[in-house]
């Protein structure tokens, strides 16, 4: 698998500019400023205190830490920022990144292109790997209908040169294939079971159908070996027919840009945007169909019609939780840090259109509670992480994002 593709490839040191049309600066720039917005906001289980950690960065997409406490922070323009204290430190050698502000991705792409989520290797300390899922235009200017440009889904991982300024060993571990147009619904993040493997994220790509066809790649968890190539374990390993895709994990899914693993319990929980209304959580299993666009929990933006089939299908795993309505589902975390005892074994999930958090509380499978935070506070919730410090952390998704913390009010 690791070579099966043309344009699967390992690169190293760095290569090309990071967004094709060379990426400028958010007009402030990031900037640390550690101040509170909130000395005291209330909810059930904790009441906490907000604090904005940084501001200026353009679209941030995902936040990480290394093993010694620095933080990443990648901006969905193209640029990943090392925050190192009160220093923000641009870094160099990503590699080509197909972000919406290159002209060649057609507007109706929504501000969804660029680089996707980040996340350092549980053995960062020992092996210093950092991966993160970006939008890529492959090796070449791909046209693949109407003079229009294809784009997918990849994952690469690089370590932190030296002087800390710059990726170096840089690995294209993935790139999906084909790519397509128009250039929407990319997901991404990524999760580590713990087993030698990395899982992450491609969405539909906006096509639907792909979602269902085990012969492509959209719409599909995908499960490689940490450096590169299907997990030999994959469900669809030597399955008849041969053309079946082995990197895929489980399939049917829209646009999964929520995605963590429980590692007390080894659950892989997604969240996924629904069209117009019916977003989803729901639990990953290997094999698994989630529906995707035959079974359907929202409707036609246009029309207002039903999408699909109905609710419910043969061999279709069912959602954990519908939300009838819009929210945008971004970000999850499930806590387990000792910060906050109460809301141990909660997920987080960030919402971009509803513009909070919700805590969900949980009894094995089943949401027994859900309780609102921040609502109208911070604006659109682009990710959501429990710091190694057992503290929350949020980004929003503006021009002009913020970096944000929760923390016990008597932290």
């Amino acid at each position: 698998m690791k070579n099966a593709h043309s344009r699967y490839r390992k690169l190293s040191g760095l290569i090309l500019g990071s967004v094709l049309l060379g990426g400028a600066s958010a007009a402030a720039g990031p900037q640390v400023v550690n101040e509170t917005v909130a000395e005291s906001i209330g909810s059930e289980a904790h009441d906490f205190r907000l604090i904005r950690v940084a501001t200026g960065f353009e679209h941030p997409w995902a936040v990480t830490w290394l093993d010694d406490g620095r933080m990443i922070v990648g901006e969905r323009a193209g640029r990943m920022n090392l925050v190192d204290g009160d220093l923000v430190t641009p870094l160099s050698g990503l590699p080509r990144i197909a972000a919406d502000e290159d002209q060649r991705i057609p507007p109706e792409g929504g501000g969804q292109g660029g680089l996707l989520d980040i996340v350092a290797h549980p053995r960062q300390a020992e092996n210093g790997w950092i991966y993160f899922t970006y939008s890529s235009p492959g090796d070449s200017d791909s046209v693949v209908s109407d003079d229009r440009f294809g784009t997918g889904t990849a994952l690469a991982r690089a370590r932190l040169n030296g002087d800390a300024d710059g990726l170096t060993d840089l690995e294209i571990l993935y790139v999906q294939q084909p790519l397509s147009a128009p250039g929407r619904h990319y997901g991404s993040r990524i999760v580590f079971p713990g087993d030698g493997s990395v899982i992450f994220s491609i969405g539909d790509n906006g096509l639907r159908y792909t979602s269902q066809d085990l012969t492509h790649p959209s719409g599909s968890m995908i499960r490689l070996l940490e450096d590169g190539g299907a997990h030999p374990g994959n469900p669809f390993v030597g399955s008849a027919p041969g053309n079946l895709r082995p990197e895929i994990y489980s399939f049917g899914h829209r646009n999964n840009q929520g995605l963590a693993i429980d590692h007390e319990t080894g659950a892989i929980w997604a969240t996924d945007h629904g069209p117009s209304g019916g977003d989803l959580l729901y639990r990953v299993y290997q094999g698994a169909n989630y529906g995707w666009p035959q079974v359907s929990f929202g409707k036609e933006y246009s029309t207002r019609a039903p999408i699909g089939i109905g609710r419910e299908a043969p061999g279709v795993t069912l959602p954990n939780h519908i939300w009838e309505s819009s929210k945008a589902p971004s970000g999850l975390a499930v806590y387990r840090g000792d910060a906050f005892p109460d809301w141990q074994g909660n997920l987080f999930a960030g919402f971009l259109l509803a513009e909070r958090v919700h805590r969900i509380v949980l009894s094995g499978n089943e949401v027994v509670k859900e309780e609102p935070l921040l609502e109208g506070k911070i604006g659109r919730i682009r990710d959501v992480r429990e710091g190694p410090d057992g503290f929350l952390y949020l980004l929003t998704d503006r021009a002009e994002g913020g970096l944000y913390r929760i923390e016990p009010i008597d932290g």
